[in-house]
């Protein structure tokens, strides 16, 4: 016999050892179509809903009078984007940890001015002689002035629950003008596109619409609200085209409802650092001493491959 065939028939050598009838495709068809029952009946009792994302024309449309007295905040310089700091503006310090602010050393890489942002330069597309004779009013009038004008019409709209007043004194300047310009703007879906294309000819930076709609009285807090989505509340939803989405953000959303997270003003950055130290804390598991011996101490592993164990105790 030669010594190929003396290899070839040590390879052949049969099996020996226990057997077990096995069914791969049986197997696999159970396993979907339980995993498939499960995923299906989840949904329909558990799924969070999956509505139309909020646009400025929604806004305008269903709330015409708080997309106003918004609009008149970002003017006037009163709103919580024109005071929020870093990345977007030098108007605050950010929040701080141990006395630091991480923002402020980072400082304005996003620079976000809302009057000229969100409503002067959107404005500027239109290319209506009444509101372009306006805008140029305002553009020529001193920041005093026109924190004047703003603040007095934001006031006189707040007062009159309304999305305009008149103005026979004029005493609010050009803002009337640009306040109903932008409306109309809002409206016909045409401000949308202005502010996710202001800084580039793809519409895929929602950044400056995001802020001014952050930035609205009741319109955004009463559908988060609903929703449930506050930040007592801890609901989820569907962000479609924005993957991961909110439900791979729960273990962020969980720290603030509990405290001192919950009552910080800092909470964001306190949260962002406990998360990145438990991440770090998982990722050297394998490091830690005495957490290494917790598969020797808590056999689970036996229990699971009992058969094995047991056919070679």
């Amino acid at each position: 016999m030669s010594l190929l065939e003396k290899q070839r028939k040590v390879d052949v050598v049969k099996w020996s050892g226990g057997k077990r009838s096995y069914d791969l495709v049986k197997e696999a068809t159970i396993a979907f179509t339980v995993v498939a029952v499960l995923a299906l009946g989840l949904a329909g009792l558990f799924s969070s809903p999956d509505d139309k994302a909020l646009t400025m024309q929604s806004w305008a449309t269903d709330s015409p009078v708080d997309f106003a007295v918004t609009a008149t905040g970002e003017l006037a310089g009163s709103t919580t984007s024109a005071g929020y700091g870093p990345p977007y503006n030098s108007a605050a310090d950010g929040q701080t940890l141990f006395g630091v602010s991480p923002a402020k050393i980072v400082g304005v890489k996003i620079p976000v001015d809302p009057a000229t942002d969100f409503v002067i330069n959107p404005l500027k597309q239109l290319h209506d002689p009444a509101v372009d004779s306006a805008v140029s009013t305002w553009s020529a009038a001193t920041a005093d002035q026109q924190a004047k004008w703003a603040t007095a019409y934001g006031d006189a709209l707040t007062k009159a629950n309304a999305a305009s007043v008149t103005d026979a004194s004029g005493t609010y300047g050009p803002v009337p003008a640009i306040i109903t310009g932008l409306m109309g703007m809002a409206k016909s879906g045409g401000l949308d596109g202005a502010l996710t294309t202001e800084n580039s000819n793809l519409p895929t930076d929602f950044t400056k619409p995001m802020l001014f709609l952050a930035d609205s009285g009741s319109y955004f807090s009463d559908k988060a609200t609903a929703q449930h989505l506050q930040g007592d509340q801890m609901g989820m939803m569907n962000e479609t085209g924005s993957y991961p989405g909110q439900s791979w953000l729960w273990l962020m959303s969980l720290w603030y409802q509990v405290d001192p997270f919950k009552s910080s003003d800092n909470a964001d950055l306190q949260i962002f650092l406990l998360v990145g130290v438990l991440s770090l804390g998982f990722l050297l598991l394998p490091f830690i001493p005495g957490v290494r011996r917790i598969p020797y101490l808590v056999p689970v592993h036996r229990i699971i491959w009992r058969d094995y164990y047991r056919r070679h105790k």
